[in-house]
């Protein structure tokens, strides 16, 4: 029984911890951007980026502790282990050391190596697996095999995080835009890796009736806009992206077609492109899905502009650009990968600046 009690205080703790974290930390800057060519269409831009962790995962990092703390599932001194191509891995990592608890990263051996030095810095484990090994699969086999807790952050994504709110991304947005000119959004905007944002956002904007669409961005040939397309989730061809965390090549539990109005495919030069225009407008740098939100974006509000419309137009900042500045902001490597941005860059910055006939 002592034993027990000392467990359930710890637990307690932990959620108690996480709890402060969260009051320090949930609300990320929305930033406003005006667009000449898009008169009275207002864009806005939710900085998930200045998360102490950098990333959008923060929140379903901090979602997936709470959940196996609740769920009885991580205990006090237990190794903590996912799967996880680097942004979720990071902020995962930076809670398992809030905790006190060891974290294992299972990542492809392709991953970015930015996201790796900083894992390591934060005291994580990189268990780099080929192309051949499913990560997940093998995250989950070193978790039993080792007693630790396997946060499953591709299972677990949607059903992890509270869609009726406490402050979840949906929330925050729409609680942020209340005293703009638009403050019921057209249009949300967000990418889809493990789905859990997306499903969030639209049981979200089901629950509170509001018109507002959700738009899923996604690379060309992603996963989710293949499934989409059929609601099939058995056969879908792989998906070739240099776009991290997006563009799933094979179907997700958290994946949720029915609460998504449209989907927006991207080609990766064009999602490059878009992230390195992030950085003229911005002043600073943001990753490939960053871009492809904002190409998805920007093809929304042509429509809306040749149908004479007005409204507001909500999207994410996913990650920093500094995590990739030896891939996407890195010309020899673009190259390598068959990208040439100055052409779509050009045609983008001109895009913006003209107005409709």
């Amino acid at each position: 029984m002592l034993s027990y009690n000392k467990n359930r205080i710890w637990v307690h703790d932990a959620i108690a911890c996480l709890e402060r974290e969260a009051a320090r930390s949930a609300d990320t800057h929305l930033l406003k951007l005006d667009v000449l060519g898009f008169p009275g269409i207002d864009f806005y831009f939710k900085d998930e980026s200045s998360h102490p962790t950098g990333s959008l995962k923060h929140r379903l990092a901090r979602s997936l502790f709470l959940y196996a703390l609740c769920n009885g599932k991580l205990q006090q001194g237990q190794s903590v282990i996912d799967a996880s191509s680097g942004s979720t891995a990071i902020s995962e990592a930076w809670f398992a050391r809030l905790l006190g608890l060891k974290f294992t990263a299972v990542m492809p051996d392709c991953t970015t190596p930015r996201k790796i030095s900083v894992l390591q810095a934060l005291g994580a484990e990189c268990d780099l697996v080929p192309a051949r090994i499913d990560t997940s699969e093998h995250a989950q086999a070193r978790a039993v095999a080792e007693g630790g807790c396997y946060l499953n952050q591709f299972g677990l994504a949607e059903r992890a995080t509270d869609w009726r709110g406490n402050n979840n991304i949906a929330e925050s947005i729409l609680t942020q835009m209340q005293k703009e000119s638009n403050p019921v959004p057209t249009w949300i905007v967000c990418g889809a890796g493990t789905g859990g944002t997306s499903a969030t956002i639209g049981r979200y904007l089901r629950y509170r009736r509001l018109p507002t669409q959700l738009c899923v961005a996604e690379p060309a040939g992603g996963a989710f806009a293949q499934a989409w397309q059929t609601r099939s989730i058995t056969e879908t061809k792989p998906c070739h992206t240099i776009i991290e965390g997006i563009g799933r090549s094979h179907i997700e539990p958290g994946f949720m077609f029915d609460v998504v109005d449209k989907v927006i495919e991207v080609s990766d030069t064009d999602s490059c492109a878009a992230a390195w225009l992030l950085e003229d407008i911005l002043g600073r740098r943001y990753g490939g899905s960053s871009g492809t939100n904002l190409i998805a974006c920007l093809q929304l509000a042509e429509a809306m502009r040749n149908r004479r419309e007005t409204g507001s137009i909500v999207s994410l900042l996913c990650d920093r650009g500094e995590r990739y500045e030896q891939t996407l902001f890195n010309r020899q490597w673009l190259m390598k990968n068959e990208i040439e941005v100055d052409v779509p860059l050009a045609s983008l910055r001109c895009h913006l600046a003209s107005t409709a006939d």
